[in-house]
């Protein structure tokens, strides 16, 4: 039997803890932690986060607001925008949902965020403090991914885990937190992407799979070793007709073909992603806490 490692219980507390970390924590003249989210316009496989990211905000206490970018937007106004709220201090917390357009360049205008207010840790300077092991905000993806394992009983230290993915924002940070010496890790962590030429090979000896490859059924019995867990970051629409507008988030998992053979997999929806949510919001809380809590200084 395959155990589901959900994530809405999780997500549930984590929020709950949030929410009173911000009832008992406003100042005398103080304010609630405010989360700006800055995106482009249209569908995507992510749209249905920022929708999540606002409900879990009023849960939280937290105030919440969307940017819209305009479709003609050029990287040099981006970065404007950026500092723009990067200088705004009824803005604790900002993030920019990727993934963007190359034009755009993403790093460049997350890096104009101070460190602080870079709430889901993708600038140079947040992923520099996690690369030495001093991280002030983790990716969330990342963070929510980790903690869900261990929430579900899986523990790290000298274990063989396998990563799947090295994407900057997801993949890399899942691995630099899984390695980072401390902080309940110290895993034995290998990377595979998709030059990796055997991904059986890769995966041979791994206890747990974290795997952000975005590619429907990558996963099965034919290269995930028996016993194995895998928490599933991926995501991805798929065509089904018996679905509201004709299409299925899935992730990786090939999850009928590993039924009782996998440990454990991560549903999706409603695995990594309401932890990934619920990490955003304390990881704003931590935000606004860093900066004063909203107190006029």
């Amino acid at each position: 039997m395959t155990a589901r490692w959900d994530g809405r219980a999780l997500s549930e507390g984590l929020l709950t803890a949030a929410r009173q970390a911000v009832d008992s924590g406003i100042p005398e003249g103080g304010r609630p932690p405010s989360l700006v989210s800055v995106h482009t316009a249209g569908p995507s496989p992510y749209s249905f986060y920022l929708r999540h990211q606002a409900r879990a905000a009023d849960r939280a206490g937290i105030t919440f607001r969307d940017i819209t970018l305009a479709e003609d937007l050029t990287a040099p106004t981006l970065r404007e925008v950026m500092r723009a709220l990067d200088a705004e201090p009824g803005v604790d917390a900002v993030i920019l949902e990727h993934p963007l357009p190359p034009q755009l360049g993403f790093f460049s205008a997350v890096s104009a965020l101070r460190i602080e207010k870079d709430v889901d840790g993708v600038g140079a300077a947040s992923l520099g403090r996690l690369l030495a092991g001093q991280p002030v905000h983790v990716p969330a993806v990342a963070r929510g991914a980790v903690k869900l394992a261990r929430h579900h009983g899986a523990s790290f230290p000298g274990r063989p885990v396998t990563v799947i993915g090295r994407s900057e924002t997801v993949g890399l940070p899942i691995a630099l937190l899984l390695s980072v010496r401390g902080l309940g890790a110290d895993a034995t962590v290998t990377l595979a992407h998709s030059r990796t030429p055997d991904l059986a090979a890769a995966l041979c000896c791994a206890d747990v799979v974290f795997s952000c490859a975005g590619q429907p059924g990558l996963l099965n019995r034919g290269n995930v070793p028996e016993g194995a867990a895998i928490v599933d970051v991926g995501l991805s629409n798929v065509p089904d007709s018996t679905a509201p507008g004709g299409q299925r988030a899935v992730g990786d998992a090939d999850v009928a073909d590993l039924e009782g053979w996998a440990r454990a997999v991560t549903p999706v929806p409603g695995g990594v992603g309401p932890v990934t949510v619920a990490t955003l919001m304390e990881s704003t809380v931590l935000a606004w806490d860093l900066l004063g809590r909203g107190k006029a200084l």
